[in-house]
């Protein structure tokens, strides 16, 4: 194992003596040095991990040390040696950087405890760097599997947008991977190193959401105890990531609206504006266009969302990037080098519809993983209703077809009647079962008339059966 290497620079001959016996003695390889030029001519040439240097010295002082030092490396950590007249000298040090000072006479043990926490800092910096670059590769345009060319067209446009600050609106249906989409995004941006913010706006109650993305004072309303920092304001000097933004409600479209052209937001029960540095992305799964038609999304929102829209094809549109997802997941997943997916269960992959996206095809590798014995996940171990042709028309087409035909209108309703029958008319778990929101399924029921036989179950019932 390689030795941690300490370089001693001080012109006092007896006190490097005294300094390189000691860290000797502690394992470690020390390098001594009498005079500043000395010290960064041996950094230079043989480097080190650590250096400690007296603050007064003739020539180059300590001060003058710790600055070449950092143009050197910024992460070697620097000790400075001071006796009591030069404690201001020292303190002037750490404000340049140095870790920390030791007086004269100095303390063996609180030698041994300074250098020991140096060196856990130099490491845990190190730890953050690789870290950071593990992030930015699994995040980055690299973690993105594109073999299919929409795939590859959406890459680009990435590659493009990704450094600007501008607003990016992802479109495509559940599970096609809009958040990993934005979060590329973020991390190949100059704000790589700020917060990623995500946000599911159908996720959160209504009544909760402008709280939750604004943040509140103590007061605003019953059970506010305390002042509350929202979403946005987390997410300052980084990205925050709007899911789901074609369900949000008009009232809080126009505050979003406000954050986009002002940089600026008030808290709920607050009329102090807040200024707010975030790049803003949205994504969703709804048709904008028709949903200002209805009246349900604001048009000058829309504009400024829709400054650079990606519209992510749905899996059944790229089935080139079926096999190398599958085997990105099962490697994510864990799997053994030794596995492999038989040609008939790879068949089966590639011919299915993939209605649920990405998701569902990481979701059945899963599965697999779970029942397959042996190196071979075969088509047995794969969801029945991707190994079985007519389970797998049953899924795709779950109303049957009159000959006298019917309307797009009649499906739809008879689509969420079946859920709610299934799910004995909770409709959390209805809205679940068909990919879309309560609120959004709330509407639709309205719309097509849909109401319980016998009137039973409203909103308290609901929220008790979950």
């Amino acid at each position: 194992m390689k030795r941690v290497k300490i370089l001693v620079i001080d012109d006092d001959e007896s006190l490097r003596r005294v300094l390189e016996y000691n860290l000797a003695q502690e394992g470690y390889a020390v390098l001594t040095a009498s005079s500043g030029e000395q010290g960064l001519h041996l950094l230079k040439k043989e480097g080190a991990d650590l250096v400690v240097t007296d603050v007064r010295m003739a020539g180059m002082d300590g001060l003058q040390v710790l600055a070449e030092v950092r143009k050197v490396d910024l992460n070697i950590q620097v000790i400075i040696l001071t006796a009591f007249g030069t404690i201001e000298m020292a303190v002037e040090a750490m404000k340049a950087g140095a870790f920390h000072y030791i007086s004269k006479p100095f303390n063996r043990d609180e030698l041994k405890l300074t250098i020991k926490k140096a060196l856990q800092l130099k490491a845990l910096e190190r730890e953050n760097v690789a870290l950071r670059q593990e992030l930015q590769t699994r995040l980055g345009l690299d973690a993105i599997i594109a073999e299919s060319p929409p795939m590859k067209q959406i890459l680009e446009m990435l590659e493009r947008v990704a450094p600007t600050e501008t607003t990016v609106l992802i479109l495509g249906e559940s599970g096609t991977g809009k958040e990993l989409i934005a979060r590329a995004i973020h991390a190949n941006s100059s704000r790589a190193t700020g917060p990623f913010v995500a946000v599911n706006c159908a996720a959160i109650p209504e009544n909760l959401l402008e709280s939750e993305l604004f943040g509140h004072v103590k007061g605003a309303f019953t059970g506010a105890i305390r002042d509350r920092v929202g979403k946005f304001e987390a997410a300052e000097g980084g990205t925050i990531f709007l899911d789901e933004i074609g369900e949000m409600r008009p009232d809080l479209q126009v505050k979003i609206l406000r954050c986009l052209e002002e940089r600026s937001l008030e808290r709920v029960g607050d009329n102090r504006l807040i200024r707010v540095d975030v790049r803003i992305l949205a994504a969703t799964n709804k048709d904008l266009t028709k949903a200002i038609q209805a009246g349900e999304f604001r048009e000058d929102l829309y504009y400024r969302l829709n400054v650079v829209p990606l519209s992510i094809p749905p899996l059944r549109e790229r089935r080139e990037d079926i096999r190398p997802l599958a085997q990105h997941f099962l490697k994510r997943l864990g799997a053994q080098p030794r596995l492999i997916i038989a040609p008939d269960a790879f068949q089966a992959l590639e011919t299915y519809d993939w209605p649920g996206n990405v998701r569902e095809l990481e979701n059945a590798l899963e599965r697999a993983m779970i029942f397959h014995r042996g190196d071979v996940i075969t088509l047995a171990d794969l969801p029945e209703t991707i190994r079985t042709p007519k389970a797998r028309e049953a899924a795709a087409l779950p109303v049957s077809l009159p000959e006298a035909g019917l309307s797009l209108e009649e499906v739809e309703k008879e689509l969420i009647l079946r859920a709610l029958q299934k799910h004995d008319w909770n409709q959390s778990r209805a809205a679940r079962y068909l990919g879309i929101t309560r609120h959004t399924l709330l509407y639709r029921m309205e719309k097509h008339s849909i109401a319980r036989p016998g009137g039973r179950g409203g909103q308290g019932e609901e929220e008790k059966a979950e």
